[in-house]
């Protein structure tokens, strides 16, 4: 029973990243009417400026290669189900909800590859002319996972007996 539970919050993390992320991403798309290159300024320290990421991480291999978004594509499916394994054995709720925090990002991410041959890309924050990457929801859910699972394996550790 237990084990349904850390599951349950899994799927459930996932799913709310990913139903988060695709809305996000469908307004902004509809606010730059898929115009990538505009800018709106939101505050000073943040713009909302559409990207379209063809490639990984911090836009490596970003490139109009079409052969990007099938291996990236797959690529992502294999991670995904990887994690979704990882998750059906999760041993507490906290990293059930980091792996799916991961998983809704993956997702995410993938569904636009699928799509678009792209990843949509749009949060842009920035510290006078020194810009971060452009990123989305989907991979904040990643980068919060991951930092949960750090969190989580640095406090068990510490827990640990010497």
């Amino acid at each position: 029973m237990i084990w349904h539970r850390r599951l349950a919050v899994g799927l459930i993390a996932a799913l709310v990243v990913i139903v988060l992320d695709q809305a996000a991403k469908l307004a902004v798309l509809r606010l730059f009417e898929g115009e990538a290159g505009r800018v709106y300024e939101v505050l000073p320290f943040f713009n909302l400026r559409l990207t379209f990421n063809r490639g990984i991480t911090f836009g490596l291999f970003n490139n109009s290669d079409t052969a990007n978004a099938l291996i990236f594509s797959g690529l992502a499916l294999v991670i995904v189900l990887v994690l979704l394994a990882a998750l059906a054995r999760s041993g507490s709720w906290h990293t059930g909800l980091a792996l799916g925090m991961i998983i809704g990002g993956a997702v995410g991410n993938l569904t636009d590859r699928l799509r678009l041959d792209a990843v949509v890309d749009f949060l842009d924050f920035h510290l006078s002319s020194w810009h971060f990457y452009i990123f989305n929801l989907g991979d904040s859910g990643i980068c919060l996972g991951v930092g949960v699972l750090l969190l989580d394996s640095l406090l068990v550790r510490a827990e640990s007996p010497k």
